[in-house]
């Protein structure tokens, strides 16, 4: 079964246009110089948004994020302004009002030369916003993900930075291949000292007794939706630690569930081949599902 970024195709993104620098174009016709910093090297940064009732779903944390990473990596992306128009005019133009997942990517552009050097890039960025109709898996949200742990470690701000939404992602690559490898749907990580931080592409929490356990956040994703479930459980007195947990814990947990930007909430059904005792989804994670749909439709009713 695939991962937690399974969709189904649909018809619709056929004919859809995407923006690059500044202009809507066909998919066929989007093209960039193999001199882009982003294809030579992954140096760029980027965000996924979610479309939901005509609203870009948590906008200002994502573009937060965004400024966060550019600005750690010396990349000048322009205004915040210029930004929500290019995300506004790519939904407008392709008539989009709800179901979207929206793929926003910056690179430092074209350089002079394939090499590694900032310095040689000749100052324009690529922009691009892609837009495509995609919704979350069923089958995965109805059967849950299987995990398999990962000899692949999550890394510390001061190596490669988990929190910056980067275009390098090969380390996450490797860590989802061991999974793929032994059959999982997607990778559970350690952290460098063995504990338990995060997946390749979302973020991880479990639960023992109704009460709700993740990372400290020190060497996982920045994500989103993660600080939401958060704030969730905060908001409705579900107890929840973040902290430093081994493995067994995990093994010795009710439910699980992993969360990010495309799938929202989707429930764990075993880790390294191990199944979790109350099912999927168990009671904790279908409450979670419930109260982030409510949060989503909250926030798109928010005066604009």
């Amino acid at each position: 079964m695939p991962g937690s970024q399974d969709f189904a195709a649909d018809p619709r993104n056929a004919n859809l246009l995407l923006y690059l620098n500044g202009q809507m174009v066909k998919r066929e016709e989007a093209k960039v110089s193999v001199l882009d910093a982003g294809f030579v090297l992954g140096d760029g940064v980027w965000e996924g948004l979610r479309l939901h009732k005509g609203c870009l779903l948590f906008e200002d944390a994502h573009l937060d994020r965004l400024f966060e990473g550019a600005a750690a990596i010396a990349l000048d992306i322009g205004s915040r302004d210029g930004i929500r128009r290019a995300l506004r005019e790519t939904v407008a133009t392709n008539k989009m009002e709800h179901g979207a997942h929206i793929r926003l990517m910056i690179t430092r552009g074209e350089k002079r030369a394939a090499n590694q050097d900032p310095r040689n890039a000749l100052g324009t960025p690529t922009f691009v916003v892609i837009a495509e109709y995609k919704q979350p898996s069923e089958e995965i949200a109805r059967k849950g993900l299987a995990l398999a742990t990962s000899s692949i470690r999550c890394t510390p701000a001061n190596m490669f930075d988990m929190r910056i939404n980067s275009h390098s992602r090969l380390a996450l690559i490797r860590a989802l291949l061991d999974a793929i490898r032994v059959g999982a749907d997607e990778a559970l990580m350690l952290d460098p000292h063995g504990k338990v931080s995060s997946c390749n592409a979302t973020n991880f929490f479990f639960v023992r007794g109704g009460e709700v356990f993740t990372s400290t956040g020190e060497y996982c994703f920045n994500g989103i939706t993660r600080g939401n479930v958060i704030m969730l459980c905060h908001r409705n007195n579900i107890p929840i630690h973040l902290g430093d947990f081994p493995i067994d814990d995990v093994y010795a947990a009710d439910e699980a569930f992993v969360t990010g930007t495309f799938g929202g909430i989707t429930p764990v059904r075993e880790i390294d081949g191990k199944p979790l005792r109350s099912g999927v989804p168990g009671r904790t994670t279908a409450r979670m599902r419930d109260l982030y749909a409510a949060l989503k439709d909250e926030e798109a009713a928010k005066p604009r």
